[in-house]
């Protein structure tokens, strides 16, 4: 049966974080803080990669594509996020949400390939030495980031042009960004299309990458157990550590939030996770890489020198 109340919805409700008047400042410092370090802490990786000859490999050149995609969403949802705080009403045009929605969907797609491809890099890294500036060459770096970037970036016009060719009803609330799931229950249409749209999507994103994730690990940890030295299994964890510390917080908080099923979730959990994932990873990522990597560290280090120098 067809959803009643049809109206022509030109602009959509932000619920926000929360709707406790004494809690919009604090809420506002907090996350103005949070994007503040991801914005520093991922354009700092970015210019440090670029800049330091030290940086130059692949693993860097991967780490320097994951600042950008948690840049680019933590990007498209923060500073409307931040405004909402301390405005009287918190609105989103259909322009505004249809492409807040579409650079979500870009960067976030973007990620999972991008971490799988630093899985591979580190399993040929440790797997097969001998053939790493072979099976990791320039070339292929750039093949396995450019692909996911112009996959990504069809798949979410696709998405977003479907979602908003099709009539929403009067009911227009949606939690604090323009993501999928919220907009689905907004539709007044038939929205069996669209979700299986989104289904095949989420199938071809998250499964081949896990897998590349997941295999690429059992290898790295078959011929980590092989080593005969000791110092060598060391330097290989240590070599994986952050990569996946990074990988476990965010394929879990997105497990959490996308495929658990809809008689458990919650709105307020819904909510936390979604800030997680949107606002708190991108700004754990440079941490972890910061403060488990030496190099970076050095790096950090002289450019800071240099900085001082020239001021």
């Amino acid at each position: 049966m067809e959803k009643h109340n049809l109206t022509v919805v030109t602009e959509f409700i932000l619920m926000g974080i929360t709707d406790r008047p004494e809690l919009q400042a604090p809420f506002f410092g907090l996350f103005l803080i949070i994007y503040l370090i991801s914005l520093i802490g991922n354009t700092g990786m970015i210019i440090l990669t670029v800049v330091d000859s030290r940086l130059q490999t692949p693993m860097y050149f991967f780490i320097r594509h994951l600042s950008i995609t948690d840049l680019g969403y933590s990007s498209a949802v923060g500073p409307k996020m931040l405004v909402n705080f301390v405005v009287d009403q918190n609105t989103i045009s259909n322009h505004l949400c249809a492409t807040q929605l579409t650079f979500f969907l870009v960067f976030i797609i973007c990620e999972l390939f991008v971490l799988s491809a630093m899985s591979y890099d580190r399993y040929v890294a440790i797997c097969k030495p001998l053939l790493y500036t072979v099976l990791m060459s320039q070339r292929v770096c750039w093949t396995l980031v450019a692909v996911p970037y112009f996959y990504s970036v069809i798949i979410s016009l696709i998405i977003a042009i479907k979602f908003f060719s099709l009539p929403f009803c009067g009911y227009r609330i949606v939690s604090h960004f323009c993501d999928s799931l919220p907009l689905i229950s907004l539709l007044c249409s038939n929205t069996q299309e669209i979700e299986i749209i989104i289904l095949i999507s989420a199938g071809f994103n998250l499964v081949p990458s896990l897998v590349v994730l997941l295999f690429s690990y059992l290898l790295i940890l078959i011929a980590i157990f092989r080593m005969n030295s000791a110092e060598g299994r060391q330097k290989a964890l240590s070599t994986c550590g952050s990569h996946l510390t990074v990988v476990i917080v965010f394929y879990g908080t997105l497990i959490f939030m996308y495929v658990q099923p809809k008689s458990s979730h919650s709105f307020d959990t819904d909510k936390v996770a979604s800030v997680f994932y949107t606002m708190v990873i991108p700004m754990l990522n440079p941490v972890i890489y910061s403060l488990r990597n030496k190099d970076v560290k050095c790096a950090l280090q002289k450019f800071l020198n240099v900085c001082n120098n020239f001021s």
